[in-house]
């Protein structure tokens, strides 16, 4: 039977003095972080400053020299393989390049994080799974199209799609708009919004397009020098007469 996650103090992710160093280069350096149930969390930076190793840290990708990571209650850091890989699958990551399989089809595509986690459906749930997730990206008409078909707002949504086959309590967004135009970037913080709504899902968003900032975020971190800078709402940002913060929002 599957375990029930459970969400102690409301929120689905702590991180206490997070570190992580390449060398003499500190890209985090004590970082805190709680993300809550159903919560919208951008984290600010500049290119560089550690978004991408945060969330990276978070799904066990990279590991941290120290500090502590809590997701679900659970401490990631402790745990073995077989664990990390099931609590990975209640974690969506968006990756920034999208990650399609250039090889498979859009079906393929879906199916491959099913199969890769040995998720128990049968063939006829698992196709109304596919098709659910491509009606809410709104591209049930691509599920035969190959990755080369697609154009670049098109290969986002279904890369988004994959992310939600799995049903997840939380996505980690890494720069969702990043190379799109402005039609299509409102496009994909529209599905942001959206997959928030109708899935209950908390998320954290990597991004320096300020319209997605302000349309997705609840709360916004800024990271600098490995540290969290400054934590507060978009108003909080906007009214702020620190210099540093000030040029984020110009």
């Amino acid at each position: 039977m599957e375990q029930q996650l459970t969400y102690p103090n409301e929120n689905v992710i702590s991180i206490r003095g997070l570190k992580k160093y390449f060398g003499e280069n500190k890209v985090l350096d004590g970082f805190d972080l709680d993300l809550g149930k159903k919560e919208n969390l951008v984290v600010l930076g500049r290119s560089g400053s550690g978004k991408s190793v945060l969330i990276k840290c978070i799904i066990g990708l990279l590991a941290p020299d120290s500090g502590q990571i809590e997701v679900f209650g659970k401490d990631i850091l402790s745990l073995d393989h077989q664990a990390l890989d099931e609590m990975r699958i209640r974690i969506g990551f968006l990756f920034q390049s999208n990650a399609l399989y250039d090889s498979m089809t859009v079906r393929e595509n879906l199916e491959f994080p099913m199969r890769r986690h040995s998720i128990d459906l049968n063939e006829e749930d698992a196709r109304q799974r596919i098709e659910e997730v491509l009606d809410n990206v709104g591209l049930s008409h691509t599920i035969d199209m190959m990755p080369s078909e697609l154009s670049g707002g098109m290969m986002k949504r279904i890369a988004l799609a994959r992310t939600m086959i799995l049903k997840p309590d939380i996505i980690l967004y890494d720069e969702p708009t990043a190379g799109l135009d402005p039609v299509t970037g409102k496009e994909i913080i529209t599905l942001i919004m959206d997959i928030r709504q109708k899935y209950n899902t908390a998320a954290i968003i990597i991004s320096h397009d300020m319209k997605c900032v302000k349309a997705t975020a609840d709360k916004i971190i800024l990271l600098q020098n490995g540290k969290n800078y400054k934590e507060g709402n978009y108003a909080s940002f906007i009214g702020s007469d620190d210099p540093y913060v000030q040029q984020f929002f110009e």
